[in-house]
């Protein structure tokens, strides 16, 4: 590919970057990381454990948005330089390596051109996911904790961090519900395409005559309010439980009556925690939770589109928005975008960021029909 092909492609890449730049304010970001880095130095930052785990998590998260840009834009300065030396040289072998690079540069650019098709009201926020077992007994409780793992590990790879809230065990295996919080900016506009029910085909573990099972799993994704948020909540409308956690032993947990859940009357929306130690903890992280469901609630009626912020899903047949097949063949197809991979093993160890793409693609191109 070298010579005038090459530099078109090189010329194109940096000019997206520039776009890519401009609409993630780069100055801005680097601005928000100066002052977050006051804040962590301060010497009582941890005398408020909560505000100093959401400034070192923001600050942590920006960087790394930061990081990946800069890195992605050094490499492809190298990569011109690459190209000059292989043309200069006649070297064949470093002529292989800068087309390589080159397809490798323009795939992460792309991946990171996506984040510039996020401009909903919400999501730059982080997020909260709230994943539930759906029809197909132990194996739907099972595939709920899969897509909880696949979710973490997507976290991880991306060094975004991950709080949980709750998580409710099934009585054999796997889980009922989780919820938890993704700490990292753009969470929620990247994650929201994720919102809807996930359905699973395998050779059943649980079965003993190893019989092919179907399973569904409900992925419920709401952004996490800021202070600016207004959201006001009548404590007479709160019915507050408080009962003993379950689940893996530690401290406080299977001893006390720790765990809360919190009923808003008015809505019948349903939150619990059982995660924190105490029963303060878990009734404040409890209201983190509701307050955020509340306000996708509340901004998805003044819409009248609950579905585009919280997923208006019955995690059983005929709704289905992803399909995970591992057997008779081995394929994860997604029925909006038709993305699939044959590949479900790497999904589930949290390589969704091609899925993630074409959700968020497919979604603005929607949005640009519905206009």
């Amino acid at each position: 590919m070298a010579g005038p092909d090459f530099d078109t492609k090189l010329k194109n890449l940096q000019a997206t970057m520039h776009t890519i730049e401009q609409v993630l304010d780069l100055d801005a970001m680097r601005t928000e990381i100066a002052d977050l880095g006051e804040q962590v130095a301060a010497p009582d930052l941890w005398d408020d454990q909560a505000n100093a785990q959401r400034v070192t998590g923001r600050l942590s998260a920006l960087q790394g948005e930061l990081d990946r840009f800069t890195d992605l834009h050094a490499r492809i300065e190298d990569l011109g330089v690459l190209m000059e030396l292989a043309q200069e040289e006649a070297d064949a072998e470093t002529l292989a390596d800068a087309e390589a690079e080159l397809t490798r540069v323009s795939k992460a650019v792309e991946m990171l051109e996506v984040r510039t098709l996020l401009s909903g009201e919400y999501d730059a926020r982080e997020a909260i996911v709230t994943i539930r077992a759906g029809a197909g007994g132990v194996d739907a409780a099972d595939f709920a904790e899969m897509l909880m793992r696949m979710y973490t590990r997507w976290a991880e790879r991306n060094k975004y961090g991950v709080e949980v809230f709750d998580t409710s065990y099934a009585e054999e295996a796997g889980l009922k519900s989780a919820t938890f919080a993704i700490h990292a900016p753009y969470a929620y506009g990247t994650l929201s395409v994720e919102a809807g029910t996930h359905r699973l085909v395998r050779i059943s573990p649980f079965d003993n005559q190893g019989r092919r099972q179907t399973s569904f799993a409900a992925v419920e994704v709401v952004p996490l309010l800021e202070q600016t948020d207004e959201i006001d909540i009548d404590e007479n409308d709160i019915k507050v439980d408080v009962y003993r956690s379950s689940g893996p032993g530690g401290q406080s947990v299977n001893t006390t009556d720790s765990a809360v859940r919190l009923t808003h009357l008015p809505t019948g929306t349903v939150v619990s925690c059982q995660n924190e130690k105490s029963q303060l903890q878990n009734k404040a992280a409890a209201m983190i939770v509701l307050k955020a469901k509340l306000l996708a609630l509340k901004k998805a009626e003044e819409k009248a589109h609950l579905d585009d912020l919280k997923g208006d899903v019955q995690a059983s047949w005929g709704d289905q928005m992803r399909n995970y097949v591992l057997h008779p063949y081995q394929l994860v197809k997604d029925l909006r975008t038709e993305y699939e991979t044959g590949n479900p093993q790497s999904v589930f160890d949290g390589e969704i960021d091609a899925f993630l793409e074409a959700g968020i693609r497919w979604r603005r191109g929607a949005e640009k029909v519905e206009a």
